[in-house]
């Protein structure tokens, strides 16, 4: 079943560019972290997409239409003595075996291979412009028939951009991506509850921070989709918070954002919650105004309706509610929209899509006009307002508050689909969650 979806998304790929293309694809390489340790390896989502092989140093071509070469890997040849340091791997046998292929190739032959299988071609297609040094070894194998011109070769003389077709297939998501997006929504709401149960004046962002990762893995989840964010108090009005190292205060908010991955696709949820249990009156008005917009853009993910209707309802949602607060003064609703004075509380869209990656792929706009949504789109909602701890125009007992509440919504042809709706939000559900005990980790004293 998993190598006919893979199979499937080739044909897709292949049936979109037709014969006489020849389409590549590029996996990801091994990066050095410091000395000679290697940050953990993560595949390239395009290339995980299409092969769900996930070895480093990895290329695939798909050539429509030739016989036994339609589908060719180059990999990493099987080496017993670097197995032994670093893993097995699959190797050309395997990758014809195992993967897919029609034929395999050691990764050392592809200059010399992608050269000929570009004779006779009309076009190259592949995502220019990400690796310069990969694009000048493809542009070199398709102008071969150039350099070599007394051989009397033909080949392309066309590219292609191959984000043209994969970006809008990764968008639109499959039943098989929404299985797994649902998945990794329902991991990453127990981590974040886990948080929540385990959070009391004392713990540090750092012990909420291996909560939730403890949780995604114990879940089975491979890995975070994104770095998480843990933010105790003001450090929560900073959007990319990453230290992750404060001791939390008696009365703070505590913010965290984090998503676990989950055969490949990743969830990305925003919750925040006091860390004695109780929103003071301030914190609890903020919080009601961040958690009407966003139940009020959630309610905006339909067919037809675009993604600025949805960043624009919140907008209103939110301005309206900095009059209330009294972070807006002097200003009408509408002309405090227009002049974007709302942006010194609110300055950030209020979501992206999601799949693969954390800010997934996929054009918000088309023809220069913001695109209707469409069912299969996954998109977040995550409105949030920060009043800086220094701000002096902001009421004193605003300052220092930062809120934000994100989910992950499917477009449906029906209603609005939270993917990770299973994630406590209302203020009452939240308060009684917290300091109620861990149910997955217990805290380590020394």
């Amino acid at each position: 079943m998993v190598a006919t979806l893979y199979s499937e998304r080739r044909q897709m790929v292949m049936d979109a560019y037709g014969p006489g293309s020849v389409i590549v694809v590029h996996g990801a390489h091994e990066q050095i972290r410091n000395s000679d340790v290697e940050h953990a390896f993560r595949q390239d989502s395009d290339f995980w997409f299409l092969t769900g092989f996930h070895e480093p140093d990895s290329v695939l071509v798909l050539v429509p239409g030739r016989a036994g070469e339609e589908v060719v890997l180059f990999v990493r040849p099987r080496d017993r003595e670097r197995e032994t340091w670093t893993g097995r791997r699959a190797g050309v046998e395997g990758a014809v075996a195992r993967h897919g292929a029609d034929k395999a190739f050691d990764i050392a032959e592809l200059d010399k291979e992608l050269g000929r299988l570009c004779e006779g071609a009309a076009q190259v297609v592949f995502s220019f412009g990400r690796d310069a040094a990969f694009d000048a070894r493809v542009f070199l194998a398709a102008r071969r028939h150039r350099t070599l011109a007394k051989l009397g070769l033909d080949g392309p003389d066309a590219f292609a951009d191959l984000q043209a077709v994969l970006s809008e297939m990764r968008l639109h998501k499959s039943a098989a991506d929404i299985r797994a997006l649902r998945r990794a929504g329902a991991v990453t709401a127990e981590a974040h509850h886990e948080a929540m149960r385990l959070c009391a004046p004392g713990v540090n962002e750092r012990e909420l921070h291996a909560t939730l990762e403890y949780v995604f893995r114990a879940m089975g989840s491979a890995r975070v989709g994104y770095g998480c964010i843990v933010a105790t108090g003001a450090n929560g009005t900073i959007l990319h918070y990453h230290d992750n190292d404060q001791p939390i205060a008696d009365g703070d908010l505590v913010l965290i954002d984090a998503g676990a991955e989950v055969d490949g696709f990743t969830a990305d949820v925003t919750r925040t919650f006091p860390a004695n249990g109780r929103f003071t009156p301030e914190q609890r008005a903020v919080y009601d105004v961040v958690l009407a917009a966003q139940l009020a853009s959630i309610d905006q993910c339909r067919v037809g309706r675009t993604f600025d209707d949805m960043h624009m309802t919140s907008v209103r949602v939110l301005t309206q509610g900095m009059l209330d607060l009294g972070l807006l003064r002097a200003t009408t609703l509408d002309e405090a929209i227009e002049k974007e004075t709302y942006k010194r509380y609110y300055m950030h869209r209020t979501g992206h899509w999601l799949g693969m990656d954390v800010h997934d792929v996929g054009k918000y706009r088309l023809g220069g006009v913001w695109r209707p949504l469409q069912a299969g789109m996954v998109l977040t909602v995550e409105p949030g307002l920060y009043i800086a701890e220094d701000d002096a125009e902001a009421p004193a007992g605003l300052r220092g508050i930062g809120v934000r509440i994100e989910d992950d919504i499917l477009v449906t042809d029906g209603e609005p689909d939270n993917l990770t709706g299973g994630c406590v939000k209302e203020p009452a559900a939240v308060e009684a969650l917290v300091g109620l005990g861990p149910r997955w980790v217990r805290q380590v004293v020394g």
